[in-house]
């Protein structure tokens, strides 16, 4: 049975299969997230510790984006999401950084939100089909070629070391702390 914290995240189950265990712990950093994102409102997101820009914001709006383009772009060879068509990432490659001080809270969480529900439907669908192994469909250019098990380590990466910024910031911000 999978037990809930007072956070609201589902712990990883102690033993399970490959799969089970890095979906688990995938979504536990996502809980993370929005936990310290969560009851925040616009000052709160956009708060800064100096000598960093980085803001609450920005981890949503990048992790949306990374969301994305890993299991999306990536990994299946899409188009980047509708929301993302547009972004000259050329003239701003931290456009996702910079741009979510202008964001409205809840839009944000959407935006963060959708894009996990789309990489997990992803996920979902690529192990019923073709298991962990699955290549990228958009290898590396140096002729590298994760599989979707690298990307799911990947991205607990990635919400790992964002989710410690987010401690920071969300301590800055109104001076709440947890792990």
């Amino acid at each position: 049975m999978a037990m809930t914290d007072e956070h609201g995240r589902t712990e990883p189950p102690f033993a399970a299969d490959e799969y089970t265990m890095l979906t688990a712990f995938l979504d536990y950093q996502r809980g993370t997230l929005k936990w310290k994102t969560s009851g925040l409102e616009t000052d709160g997101l956009r708060a800064t510790m100096a000598p960093t820009a980085m803001t609450l914001a920005g981890i949503l709006k990048h992790m949306a984006w990374v969301e994305d383009y890993w299991f999306g772009v990536r990994l299946l060879g899409r188009l980047p999401d509708a929301y993302w068509a547009d972004v000259d990432w050329d003239a701003d490659g931290d456009w996702e950084w910079t741009s979510a001080a202008s964001d409205s809270p809840e839009p944000l969480r959407s935006l963060w939100s959708d894009a996990t529900d789309r990489s997990r439907s992803i996920v979902t669908e690529v192990v019923k089909a073709d298991g962990l192994d699955r290549p990228l469909a958009n290898p590396f250019k140096d002729g590298g070629d994760p599989t979707l098990r690298w990307i799911l380590v990947h991205m607990i990466e990635e919400y790992a070391r964002h989710n410690g910024h987010a401690d920071l910031l969300r301590e800055s911000a109104d001076g709440q702390t947890g792990e």
